[in-house]
C-alpha cells in the first residue's frame, strides 16, 4: 500500500471516524450526496489525521487513489490486516465506476440533446417550452444522411449555456419558413436542431468492408480490427479439484441420513420459520420432519386415486407450490416425495392469472407431465379461483389436482410400512426450473447420486459439522437456496434460520439480528441483502457478526458483489466480521455448486482480485489494466473448484475448444455432483451436458464428457475461479460482447440516482437488422420530474458510450411497480423484453438512439454520371430489353358513326339528344334512405341548362369566356349548371362546397379557387349562399370579396336567343381544380376537342350505350369522377345512377344496394368509399344477402320514416347481389391499394361480386384519364417487384413472398388513343422496360396547360409540352409525375397483340430521396401501421433528410410510447432507414382529400408550425 503515497498509511484512524466515513460513502453512493459535498465532509473528517500536501487541491488528492497496478494481485494477508487503519484507501469497483462514469460525463458537457415533448395532459410537471433550449435557427441544417464528415466547415456549435432551466421562451424565437412558405415554429424546429448538432460528426470510422445482402443493398459487415487484442497465452489445462474425502461415515442415501436423525435424536431442531415480524413461529424438529415426510408419502402412495387405479405411480412428477414465508412444509412437502419416490417439481406461488413467465411454467409442467400439485391449506385460499370455487386454470398450465398437506389431511401410515429404501441411483430426484435469456423455462433434472454427491462436496468445501446453525436469507426452493438449507443441513443435522423475503423487504437488518440471536455459524446471503443491510445499520450499535465462522455470497460472480462485500466488510469489520469470513461463490441450475472460496482454516489461499481492461474483454481476452483507470471491471474470485470436480474453460462458439490462459471463456465442470439433463429435451442435453471439450489439435482432454455452466471467465493464479459474466446476459454488437449486468452497473454508478429506483433496471438486447441492440428499461420514482428523468437518461448513455464504447439504442423509463417481477424481487428480464417487442411496456419516457448504434447500414448510393443517349440506346439493345412504350386502341378504326363527328361539341350533343329523345332518363340521383331525390331526362337538362344561361348573361351580365364557379353539393343542379355555362360560352369551374360544421377550413379554399381561377359570378344554391355571406363565414374570410354570387334555385323559366357554338374546338371548355396530395393547387384547363375526345376514349372503353346503367360514387368536382358524373352520359347517352358520397356517411350499403337495386354492369368509386364499405359492411354480408321483404321500388314513393342507423342497412337495403356486376373501378391518382381492393373483393364475394370485378383506374392533372379497365380486355394483372432493387429505380420481377417482395397490380387498360411511353425523369431519354422512370403520355383528351399552379407557376412550364432529348423527339408529351413502368404481359387483347401493362408506382413529387436510393412513402407506411395494432394510420415526409413518421393513435395515451421503439425497429429492418423523428397524434389527424390520398405536405406544415397537438413527440438521437 506504501507505494501508492497514501498519507493515511501512518496514521490509524478511530473507530468512529471510520464509520463516519463509511456511512458518507454509503451516502454518496446512494446518491444522497454529491461528489462535491462528500469530499468536502470527507476532508472534515480527516483534516486532523492528515496533513494536507502544500498548494494541492484536495480534490486533486483523492485523484491519486484511484488503484493502480498493485492491485490487480491479491494483497498479502498481513496487508489484510492493516484495513481497519484507514477508512477508504481500498478503493472499492462501485466508486472507479463512479469516477469513470463523471469523467465520462465531463467529455459531453458541451453535447445538449433535443427533449422529447408530451402533451401537455400527459406532462404533470413545467411546460416543455421551459425548458427548449434555444438553438442557432439560422445555419441550414447539415444533411445528416450522407457524408457526414464533410459539413463540418459550414457548421459552428454554439456552447449551450448552462443551465437551460429558465431560459425565456422568446429568447430567439426567429421564424423558419419551409418551402412552402409556411412559418416554423422554434419549439420544433430548435429540436430538430439540437438532434442535428447531436448527429453532425459521426461516432465511428466507417468500415470499408462489405458483405453482399442482395445485388441492390450491401449491409455493413463489421471485420474485426487488425488492432483489435489477442489471446497470447498459452493453452489452459484441466483444473482438477481436491478428491472427494470418501469414508464409512457417508451415509449410503440422503433419505438414510434424514431417518437416522428422525429416529436418532428427534428433538433436535432442524428449521426455524419467522413471520414478517421477524419471531420465530414455528420451529420444525428432526423427528417432526421424519414422522411428517412419512405421512405424506403414505398418503401419496395409498390415499389418492383415479377410477380405483392410484393416483401417482413411482417417478411421477409433482409440483409444489409453496410461499417464500413457508420453508417447513415445503422441506415436509420435498422429503415426502423423495420418500414415496416421486419426483418434486418447486415452482412459484401463481399470484395472479398473468404472472410474470407463468405461462412458461405452465409449459414446463405440462412437459412434465404433472397432475398434481402439493400446497399448504394457507397458500390454496389465496390462490385465484374460478366461480365454481376450485383453483382457476392458469394460462397455459395442464389440469391439476391440488392438495392440500396440512397435518390434518395426512393419513398416519401403519406401524408395519415403510417407504421402499433408496439408494443414491441415476434416478430423477427433483426438477429445478430454469428461465433462459428468451424466456422460455426448461426443467433441470437432478439424480439422486447427484445430490448425495452435492451434498457431501458442499459439506467438504464449506466445513459444516453437525449441529451447526445456519441463517439462510436465500430462496429455499431453488438454487444454492434449496443445497444449503434444505439438503446439505439436514445430512449435517444443522438448524436453518430461514428469513423470508417479506421480512427482509420490512427489516433488512434481520438476517444479521437473527446471526446474532442464534450465534450462527454460517450464513447464506446474496450481495444485496448485504447492500439492504448496510443502509439500514446506521441506528444500530448492538449487533456482533463474531460467531460467523462462514458468509456465501450466492451472487459472488455479479460485477457489483464486489462492492457490495467491500463496504460490507468495511462497516461490520467494527462488529466483529472477520475479513476471511466472506465466500463469495459461483452457481448455475446445470452445474449446481462451481466453485466457493474457501475460509483460510480449511486451506484456501487468500483472496484475490483483478483489475481487467472492459474494452480487451468485450474482445475476449484478459488484460490487467494499469493505465486506463476508467472503462475497468474489477472482479473478485470465486474460490476453488469444488471437491472432486474437474474444471476447464472452454471457447464460446462453436466447437469448444480449450481457451488460451488470457482468455474469456465458458466454464465447464465434470463431477458426479452436476445435474444431468433438461428433463424431455434430449437435444439440447446433449450439447450441455455432454460436451467434450477438445484441445486445439482436436484430441478430446476426457472420456467423461463435461457440463456447460453459462458462466463466462477464466482461471486465474493460485488456481482460483474468475467469473466475468453469464451467457444469458451476454449481447453480441458488431464483433465485441458485452454483459448485460456491467451495463447496469454503469448505469447505476451515473449520478445522481434519485429518478430511478436502483434495484428495477433491466437490461437486454433486441435484434434489428442482423445485430444485437442495446436497450436499457429502468422504472421511474413517481416524484421525478420530466426534464430530471431526461437528463438523467442523456447521462447514462454517455456513460456507457464512453466506458463500454458501445451505443444503447433504447433507453425507456416506466412508472414505478409496473414492471414485471422476478418471484424474489428484482426483474423478469426476458418478460420484459417480450412485452418491449409487443408493445406492451407502456413507457413513460424513451429515448432511442438509432444513429449512433446501427453502424450496419448499407452504403449511400453514390449517383453515377448520367451516360450518353447513345450508349443507353446501345445498352438497351445489347440486354434485349425494348424501350417501355405502349398505346391503347386507335381511334381513327373505331368510330361507330358519323354522329361523334359532327358533333364535337358537348352542347351540340345535348340539343341533338333533347330533340331525338326528349324522355330519354340520363341521370337518377339517390338519397341515404336509397329514395331517388330528382330524375333528369335529355329534355329537362337541356330546359334547366338553358335557364342557367339566361340568367348569367341578363343576371349577372357576363360576356363569353367569363370564369364561372360552380359552388353545389354533388347532384343534378351541378350538371345543369355546367351546362348552362357552356350553353352562353362561360367557362365553367366546379367548386366543392364548404362544409357547414367546418368552415374555418373549408371556406378558405372555396375562396382561394374562386380567387384564383378569377370567376366574375359565383352559382350555388339558395342555402350554400347564406352560408357564403353568414357571420361564421366572415370569421373565415373576407364575405365581401365574393364576385356576383347567383341562386339558381328559382331563376326565371327563360330561353335563351342562341346557344354559343364555339369558334374552334381548341377553345377553352372548363377549367378543372383540384390540389394535389403535396399540397399544390392547380388548375388545368380542358378544351372543347379534349372533352369531347376524353368522352369518346370512356364510351369506347367501358362500351357505354343509351341502354347501359352505370352507378357512381364519386365527387364530381375534379379529374375523372367530375367527367364521369357530368359529361359522360351526355356524351353516350347512358343512364347515371349518382350515389352522393356524403350520403354513405349516413347509410354504409347504399352505393352497394344501389348497384345491385339498378343492375349495374359498370360501376365507380373511390378508395374512401370503398374503405367506408369494407369496414362498415365487413361483418353485415349475411345480412345485406336476405332478401328483401318489400319490393325495391316501394322505398321510391313511401320513404320509410324510421332513420337508419350508421352501421346496419336499413330495411329497404336488403337483398344486395352483385352479380350484375361486370367491372368496379376505383378511380384514384396514386398506386393501386392493393390490399384494399383484395379484401373487398373477398369480403362482398358472398354477395355475388364476380372475383375478378375490382379494377383501378388511373389520372392525373395533365390528363385525367390515362387507364380504365373497362368491360373487355385481359383481367388486370399483378407482378412482385423487388423493393430494394425499386429504390434504385430499377424493376426486377420476384416470386410471390419473396423477401423484400412488393405486389403491384396493374393501373387498368390504356385507354384508346392514349400513348404511354416511361422516360427518365431528369435526362429525358426512353428507358427500358426493366427501369422505373416517369410516366409520359400523349393523347387527344390531354389538358392543354395549367391555368394556374399557385405558388409554383414557374416549376411546371415544360408539363404539356415534353418532347423526348432521344429516338423519338417530335412527338408532344405531358408529363404526368409519376413515376411506374411497362411489362409485356403473356396475356393477349382483343387484337390479338400482347398485352402491354403500365404499373404505377409513386408520384414523383412524394418520393423521399434519403441516403441516395428513392423512396416511396406507402411503403414505409404499410410497414409501420403493421408493426402494432394500435397504429390506425401512418404518414411519413423528411425534413432536412431526417425522416419524420407521424402514427395516429387508436387506443389510450399512455400506451403512445409504446409505438417508438417498434416504428423505429420497422424502417430499420424493412427498409435500412434511421427514423429521426416519431410524432404520436389523435385519430384524424392526417389530413386526407376526398379521392382518400394523405396530404403530406400539409401535415409537414402542420408538424413544423407545431399544430398538430401531439400527444408525443420523440427526437431519435
Amino acid at each position: 500500500m506504501a507505494e501508492r503515497g497514501c498519507p493515511l498509511e501512518a496514521v490509524p484512524l478511530p473507530a468512529e471516524v471510520r464509520e463516519s466515513l463509511a456511512e458518507l460513502e454509503l451516502e454518496l453512493s446512494e446518491g444522497d450526496i454529491t461528489q462535491k459535498g462528500y469530499e468536502k465532509k470527507r476532508g472534515k473528517l480527516l483534516a486532523r489525521y492528515v496533513p494536507l500536501a502544500q498548494g494541492v487541491d484536495p480534490s486533486l488528492q483523492a485523484e491519486t487513489r484511484i488503484p493502480g497496478p498493485s492491485q490487480a494481485t491479491a494483497p498479502a494477508p498481513e496487508q489484510q490486516k492493516m484495513r481497519p487503519s484507514h477508512a477508504r484507501d481500498e478503493r472499492f469497483r462501485s466508486d472507479v465506476h463512479t469516477e469513470a462514469v463523471q469523467a465520462a460525463l465531463a467529455k459531453y458537457k458541451e453535447r445538449k440533446m433535443p427533449m422529447p415533448s408530451k402533451r401537455r395532459s400527459v406532462l404533470t410537471h413545467m411546460a416543455v417550452e421551459a425548458y427548449t433550449p434555444p438553438a442557432d435557427l439560422h445555419s441550414a441544417p447539415p444533411d445528416v444522411t450522407t457524408g457526414l464528415a464533410q459539413h463540418q466547415h459550414t457548421y459552428c456549435e454554439r456552447p449551450q449555456l448552462a443551465s437551460m432551466r429558465g431560459a425565456p421562451r422568446g429568447g430567439s424565437r426567429s421564424v423558419l419558413e419551409t418551402a412552402g412558405g409556411v412559418p416554423v415554429s422554434s419549439r420544433v424546429s430548435s429540436k430538430i436542431q439540437q438532434l442535428l448538432n447531436t448527429l453532425k460528426k459521426p461516432k465511428r470510422p466507417p468500415l470499408k468492408e462489405f458483405f453482399v445482402d442482395d445485388l441492390e443493398e450491401v449491409l455493413e459487415v463489421q471485420q474485426p480490427d487488425p488492432g483489435q487484442p489477442k489471446p497470447e497465452g498459452g493453452q489452459t489445462a484441466v483444473l482438477k479439484g481436491e478428491l472427494l474425502a470418501v469414508g464409512s461415515t457417508w451415509p449410503p442415501s440422503l433419505l438414510a441420513t434424514l431417518q437416522q436423525w428422525g429416529t436418532t435424536q428427534p428433538k433436535a431442531p432442524c428449521l426455524t420459520a419467522l413471520d414478517t415480524t421477524g419471531k420465530a413461529v414455528y420451529t420444525l424438529t428432526y423427528g417432526k420432519l421424519w414422522s411428517r415426510s412419512l405421512k405424506l408419502a403414505y398418503t401419496l402412495l395409498n390415499k389418492l386415486t383415479s377410477k380405483n387405479e392410484p393416483l401417482l405411480k413411482p417417478g411421477d412428477r409433482v409440483a409444489l407450490v409453496f410461499p417464500n414465508s413457508d420453508p417447513v412444509m415445503f422441506t415436509v412437502a420435498f422429503y415426502g416425495c423423495l420418500l414415496a419416490e416421486l419426483v418434486p417439481v418447486p415452482i412459484e406461488v401463481p399470484l395472479t392469472r398473468k404472472d410474470a413467465g407463468s405461462q412458461q411454467v405452465g409449459f414446463l409442467l405440462g412437459s412434465c407431465g404433472v397432475a398434481l400439485a402439493l400446497t399448504t391449506d394457507a397458500c390454496q385460499k389465496g390462490l385465484p379461483k374460478a366461480q365454481t370455487g376450485e383453483v382457476a386454470a392458469f394460462k397455459g398450465w395442464p389440469p391439476l389436482t391440488w392438495l392440500v398437506i396440512d397435518g390434518k389431511h395426512l393419513t398416519k401410515p401403519p406401524k408395519d410400512w415403510h417407504p421402499s429404501a433408496q439408494d443414491a441411483g441415476a434416478g430423477t430426484a427433483y426438477i429445478e426450473y430454469k428461465t433462459s435469456k428468451e424466456g422460455s423455462t426448461v426443467g433441470v433434472a437432478v439424480s439422486h447420486a447427484s445430490l448425495l454427491a452435492q451434498c457431501q462436496a458442499l459439506t467438504q468445501a464449506c466445513g459444516y459439522s453437525e449441529a451447526e446453525t445456519l441463517t439462510n436469507v436465500l430462496d429455499f426452493k431453488r438454487d444454492a437456496g434449496l443445497w444449503h438449507g434444505v439438503l446439505t443441513s439436514v445430512m449435517n443435522r444443522m438448524h436453518v434460520v430461514s428469513i423470508p423475503y417479506a421480512l427482509m423487504k420490512a427489516n433488512p437488518l434481520s438476517w444479521i439480528q437473527k446471526v446474532c440471536a442464534y450465534k450462527a455459524r454460517a450464513a447464506l446471503v446474496k450481495s444485496r441483502d448485504m447492500h439492504w443491510s448496510l443502509l439500514a445499520q446506521r441506528g444500530q450499535r448492538d449487533v456482533s457478526l463474531s460467531s460467523l465462522r462462514l458468509l456465501v455470497v450466492a451472487d459472488g460472480a455479479n460485477p457489483w458483489s464486489i462492492s457490495s462485500c467491500d463496504a460490507f466488510l468495511n462497516v461490520f469489520q467494527a462488529r466483529g466480521l472477520r475479513p476471511e469470513v466472506i465466500c463469495p461463490c459461483a452457481s448455475s441450475p446445470e452445474a449446481l455448486t462451481v466453485a466457493i472460496r474457501r475460509p483460510p482454516d480449511l486451506g484456501g489461499p487468500p483472496p484475490r482480485r483483478a483489475v481487467l481492461s472492459m474494452s480487451c474483454l468485450s474482445h475476449g481476452v484478459i488484460r490487467l489494466d494499469a493505465e486506463e483507470k476508467l472503462s475497468v471491471l474489477t472482479v473478485q474470485d470465486v474460490g476453488q473448484v469444488m471437491p472432486g470436480a474437474d474444471v476447464c474453460v472452454v471457447k464460446v462458439e462453436g466447437t469448444p475448444y480449450l481457451c488460451k490462459t488470457d482468455e474469456v471463456g465458458e466454464i465447464c465442470v465434470n463431477s458426479s455432483a452436476t445435474a444431468t439433463a433438461y428433463y424431455g429435451l434430449l437435444g439440447i442435453t446433449k450439447n450441455i451436458f455432454e460436451t467434450v471439450p477438445v484441445t486445439a489439435g482436436g484430441a478430446p482432454i476426457s472420456d467423461r464428457p463435461f457440463t456447460r455452466t453459462g458462466l463466462l471467465g477464466f482461471i486465474g493464479p493460485d488456481n482460483l475461479v474468475f467469473v466475468v459474466g453469464k451467457l444469458d446476459g451476454l449481447m453480441v454488437v458488431g464483433v465485441r460482447r458485452h454483459n448485460a449486468d456491467d451495463i447496469v452497473a454503469t448505469a447505476l454508478a451515473v449520478e445522481p440516482m434519485k429518478f430511478v429506483y436502483r434495484g428495477r433496471i433491466a437490461v437486454f438486447s433486441v435484434t434489428v437488422l442482423h445485430d444485437d441492440r442495446i436497450v436499457l428499461v429502468a422504472e421511474q420514482r413517481p416524484d421525478a420530474s420530466e426534464e430530471d428523468s431526461f437528463q438523467w437518461m442523456s447521462r447514462v448513455l454517455q456513460a456507457i458510450d464512453s466506458i463500454h464504447q458501445v451505443g444503447v439504442y433504447c433507453l425507456a423509463l416506466v412508472p414505478a411497480n409496473t414492471l414485471p417481477k422476478a418471484p424474489l424481487g428484482g426483474i423478469h428480464v426476458s418478460e420484459t423484453k417480450q412485452r418491449f417487442l409487443e408493445g406492451m411496456l407502456h413507457p413513460c419516457n424513451v429515448l432511442m438512439c438509432p444513429h449512433t448504434c446501427v453502424t450496419n447500414l448499407p452504403k449511400p448510393r453514390q449517383k453515377q454520371p448520367e451516360v450518353g443517349p447513345a450508349s443507353m440506346v446501345v445498352g438497351n439493345l445489347v440486354a434485349g430489353k425494348r424501350i417501355a412504350q405502349a398505346s391503347g386502341r386507335e381511334l381513327s378504326h373505331l368510330e361507330d358513326s358519323d354522329q361523334a363527328r359532327k358533333l364535337l361539341f358537348l352542347p351540340d350533343v345535348l340539343r341533338w339528344r333533347a330533340s331525338t329523345t326528349p324522355e330519354h332518363l340520363l341521370f337518377l340521383l339517390l338519397s341515404a334512405k336509397g329514395t331517388v331525390t330528382s330524375t333528369t331526362t335529355c329534355i329537362q337538362l337541356h330546359k334547366k341548362a338553358e335557364r342557367v344561361a339566361a340568367a348569367l348573361m341578363e343576371k349577372a351580365r357576363l360576356t363569353t369566356g367569363a370564369h364561372v364557379a360552380l359552388v353545389y353539393p354533388p347532384g343534378v343542379d351541378l350538371i345543369a349548371a355546367f351546362y348552362g355555362c357552356l350553353y352562353c360560352g362561360c367557362v365553367p369551374v366546379t367548386v366543392r362546397p364548404p362544409h357547414p360544421q367546418n368552415l374555418a377550413t373549408t371556406l378558405p379554399t372555396v375562396k382561394m379557387i374562386v380567387e384564383v381561377s378569377k370567376s366574375a359570378c359565383v352559382l350555388t344554391t339558395q342555402a350554400i349562399t347564406r352560408l357564403l355571406k353568414s357571420k361564421e363565414a366572415l370569421a373565415a374570410v373576407d364575405v365581401r370579396t365574393w364576385p356576383t354570387i347567383l341562386d339558381t334555385d328559382d331563376i326565371p323559366k327563360k330561353k335563351v336567343a342562341s346557344i354559343f357554338r364555339p369558334p374552334s374546338p381548341d377553345m377553352l371548355a372548363y377549367l378543372d381544380f383540384s390540389v394535389s396530395t403535396t399540397g399544390i393547387l392547380a388548375g388545368v384547363k380542358m378544351s372543347h376537342a379534349a372533352t369531347s375526345a376524353l368522352c369518346r376514349s370512356i364510351k369506347l372503353q367501358c362500351e357505354l350505350y343509351p341502354s347501359r346503367q352505370i352507378a357512381i360514387c364519386l365527387d364530381p368536382y375534379c379529374g375523372l369522377g367530375f367527367a364521369l358524373w357530368c359529361l359522360c352520359s351526355v356524351y353516350s347517352g347512358h343512364q347515371s345512377v349518382l350515389v352522393p358520397p356524403p350520403e354513405l356517411e349516413t347509410n354504409v350499403s347504399l352505393w352497394l344496394w344501389a348497384v345491385s337495386q339498378y343492375k349495374a354492369r359498370v360501376t365507380f368509386c373511390s378508395y374512401s368509399v370503398m374503405e367506408m364499405c369494407a369496414r362498415g359492411l365487413g361483418a353485415q354480408t349475411a345480412v345485406l344477402r336476405v332478401r328483401a321483404v318489400r319490393a325495391w321500388r316501394e322505398p321510391r314513393t313511401s320513404p320509410s320514416s324510421r332513420k337508419p342507423s350508421r352501421g346496419a342497412p336499413p330495411p329497404a337495403m336488403k337483398g344486395v347481389n352483385l352479380s350484375c356486376v361486370r367491372t368496379c373501378m376505383v378511380v384514384a391518382e396514386e398506386r393501386p391499394r392493393i390490399a384494399l381492393t383484395q379484401s373487398f373483393s373477398k369480403l362482398f364475394r358472398d354477395l355475388g361480386l364476380p372475383a375478378r370485378a375490382v379494377s383501378t383506374t388511373f389520372g392525373c392533372r395533365v390528363n385525367v384519364a390515362i387507364c380504365l379497365q373497362g368491360t373487355a380486355g385481359p383481367d388486370p394483372t399483378t407482378v412482385y417487384v423487388d423493393m430494394r432493387a425499386l429504390r434504385h429505380d430499377r424493376v426486377r420481377l420476384v416470386e410471390r413472398g419473396s423477401p423484400h417482395s412488393l405486389p403491384l397490380t396493374e393501373s387498368g387498360k390504356i385507354l384508346p388513343g392514349v400513348k404511354v411511353i416511361i422516360a427518365h425523369s431528369e435526362t429525358r431519354g426512353p428507358l427500358g422496360d426493366s427501369h422505373l422512370g416517369e410516366v409520359w403520355v400523349s393523347s387527344p383528351h390531354s389538358a392543354t396547360g395549367y391555368y394556374t399552379v399557385y405558388g409554383e407557376e414557374g416549376l411546371h412550364a415544360d408539363h404539356f409540352s415534353a418532347r423526348l432529348s432521344f429516338g423519338d423527339t417530335q412527338t408532344v408529351w405531358a408529363r404526368t409525375g409519376f413515376l411506374g413502368f411497362l411489362r409485356r404481359t403473356e396475356l393477349t387483347d382483343a387484337s390479338g397483340e400482347r398485352h402491354d401493362a403500365l404499373y404505377v408506382v409513386g408520384s414523383l413529387d412524394e418520393t423521399l430521396e434519403l441516403r441516395g436510393m428513392r423512396y416511396h412513402p406507402v411503403d414505409i407506411e404499410t410497414s409501420v401501421v403493421r408493426a402494432h395494432r394500435s397504429i390506425a394510420e401512418c404518414a411519413v415526409f423528411t425534413w432536412t433528410n431526417l425522416l419524420v413518421v407521424v402514427v395516429e393513435l387508436d387506443g389510450l395515451e399512455q400506451d403512445a410510447l409504446d409505438l417508438v421503439a417498434l416504428v423505429t425497429n420497422v424502417v430499420l429492418e424493412e427498409h435500412h432507414l434511421v427514423v429521426g423523428v416519431v410524432v404520436i397524434v389523435d385519430p384524424g389527424v392526417i389530413p386526407i382529400n376526398s379521392r382518400g390520398e394523405k396530404q403530406r405536405m400539409h401535415l409537414r406544415d402542420g408538424f413544423l408550425a407545431d399544430q398538430l397537438d401531439p400527444i408525443y413527440v420523440a427526437y431519435n438521437m
